[in-house]
């Protein structure tokens, strides 16, 4: 049996690492620390305050003799600006840096509503700035209501262009929106279970919707409306190309009608009876569990997880009014996420996903303690140098993954696509991506940033630990892996230490260098400890979580 209820133990070490991987893009031994002996309730919620941003919004060096500076923040137009395929790239650099330096579960979960209601950044979104809104709104609601955010997310000038509304008239009626609002942004399809019937929903559902949200428009001067509750720039209501009728939904919805509005302020009223509408239904909340299941947990549901798990988050979540936080934190602190609730070690959940791009990169550098170019002292090098030329052309895309850029409105197929789901970001054509990762810090100058592997052990590993190659290897595992390792994958991993050489060869290696600290001897671990590092980051598993 499935159960949600809290775990009774306090957290250990492997319980710790689960949740700390899970919930957040920021890994480091010191917060493990501070978890282990936490119940999971309180791990939990220490991770639910909502942080500002560190760095406000991004910043533009280019051009290097006028620098266009922090342009989402001008007055000017937003077509103003040239380079906006640039300077997208540079909005998720800033999304980047605030979400990595962070202990909180705001940013999984504004990445997972990413996931919700997507949009690709290069595809369909138009000028920068729209991006820029649509990232924030993301992070507004990260911790908050989901049902606010798919009213919100119709008058998000990104989406309102991304999904074509903003050509949604009365006499020309554009269904893509309200198409992909049902089908993937809110209650899902269902089964088919007759000609453009979904189960969930039909397609004179869809076109009924698509009349609700006509005359939505996106809103060019980002100084010309903004919306009360986020305090940012939104789309804006055309009554004259809204159609004003009555709209009568299927027996899906109970045959509800929707009473037609014909002023710019009503039709307001009309897109929050369409979404209370929608909410209203079980599946909705189900299908949004299914989803925090597959994204936290682990992406097969079985049945007795759907009894036991998404049932239950169900009701929390509509008890809640879609309030995101009671069904995460007692999905997080709950017997099931951490396997406490059954002895079949067949369907592990610790370690059962594999690690996204993001994941990945964002547990080695804060591991790692890996430093980059200061995105407010040296933006040149940040946003250009590191971000855009090694970490989103360098390393995401041929890892498999267009940082948010997904090649369909339906995402990044980890999260959709049966029945490989996570598997998929695992292929011959993204696994030297992968591989490359550390090995490129380690090797190009250009990319200004820097792995000192020796400090690491310095500073991480207990002093007696780190002079003998077995508890160093054993040390490392522990800490990087989900599970721990037997004898033969650490005699495995000690090669890479030392070699075909006796264990004493890096006792007195290390222990020469402590003693002197020079850069010969320095360098002589170094060498060692870059290729231990490299095989265990490399290992499959440390590629799960």
């Amino acid at each position: 049996m499935a159960s949600l209820n809290p775990l009774s133990s306090n957290l250990d070490l492997r319980k710790a690492k689960h949740l700390l991987r899970r919930a957040t893009f920021n890994y480091t031994k010191e917060q493990l620390d501070t978890f282990v002996g936490m119940s999971a309730i309180d791990a939990v919620n220490s991770l639910t305050t909502n942080v500002p941003y560190i760095l406000a919004e991004p910043y533009d060096p280019l051009p290097t003799e006028a620098p266009d500076g922090y342009w989402t923040s001008s007055t000017e137009h937003p077509n103003t600006f040239d380079g906006q395929f640039r300077k997208r790239a540079y909005i998720t650099a800033w999304w980047w840096h605030n979400a990595f330096n962070q202990v909180s579960l705001k940013y999984k979960l504004s990445f997972f509503f990413h996931t919700c209601f997507t949009v690709a950044k290069d595809n369909g979104v138009g000028l920068s700035p729209f991006f820029f809104d649509h990232m924030r709104l993301l992070d507004f609601y990260a911790l908050g209501n989901i049902k606010e955010l798919a009213k919100k997310i119709t008058l998000d000038n990104a989406m309102l262009d991304y999904l074509d509304n903003t050509q949604n008239n009365k006499n020309n009626p554009n269904e893509n929106y309200a198409r992909e609002y049902l089908e993937l942004f809110t209650i899902l399809k269902g089964e088919q279970i007759g000609e453009g019937n979904y189960t969930n929903y039909t397609e004179v559902d869809i076109q009924q919707a698509a009349k609700v949200f006509s005359g939505f428009k996106k809103q060019w001067d980002r100084n010309g409306n903004i919306d009360p509750d986020t305090n940012l720039p939104i789309g804006y209501a055309n009554a004259n190309q809204h159609d004003p009728n009555d709209k009568t939904f299927s027996s899906a919805f109970n045959n509800q009608v929707i009473t037609g509005r014909s002023t710019a302020e009503t039709m307001f009223d009309e897109l929050d009876d369409f979404v209370e509408m929608v909410f209203a239904q079980q599946e909705t909340a189900k299908a949004y569990c299914r989803k925090l299941y597959k994204y936290f947990v682990k992406s097969e549901i079985t049945e007795t997880a759907e009894t036991d798990i998404i049932e239950p988050l169900s009701e929390i979540l509509i008890n809640n009014d879609y309030d995101v936080l009671p069904v995460v934190t007692t999905l997080l602190s709950s017997e099931h996420f951490y396997d406490a609730d059954d002895s079949d070690a067949t369907d592990n959940i610790i370690g059962a996903i594999i690690k996204s791009p993001l994941q990945l990169l964002c547990e080695v550098f804060s591991l790692f303690e890996i430093t980059y170019p200061d995105p407010e002292t040296e933006p040149l090098y940040f946003y250009r140098n590191f971000f855009h030329w090694y970490i989103s052309s360098g390393y995401f895309q041929p890892s498999g993954m267009e940082f948010y850029n997904p090649d369909s409105v339906a995402g990044y197929p980890a999260y959709y696509q049966e029945p490989g789901f996570d598997r998929n970001w695992f292929s011959s054509n993204t696994i030297i991506g992968r591989y490359t990762l550390v090995a490129a810090i380690l090797t190009q100058n250009y990319i200004r940033a820097d792995l000192d592997t020796v400090l690491f052990v310095e500073n991480k590993i207990d002093a007696n630990a780190a002079q003998d190659p077995n508890t160093l290897v054993s040390s490392l595992t522990d800490l990087m892996f989900p599970e721990s390792v037997d004898t033969d994958r650490i005699n495995y991993f000690k090669t890479f230490l030392i070699g075909n050489a006796d264990d004493y060869y890096w006792t007195g290696a290390w222990l020469q260098y402590i003693n002197t600290h020079s850069e010969d001897d320095k360098n002589t671990v170094k060498t060692r400890l870059d290729s231990l590092i490299v095989a265990l980051v490399n290992a499959a598993e440390f590629q799960l979580m």
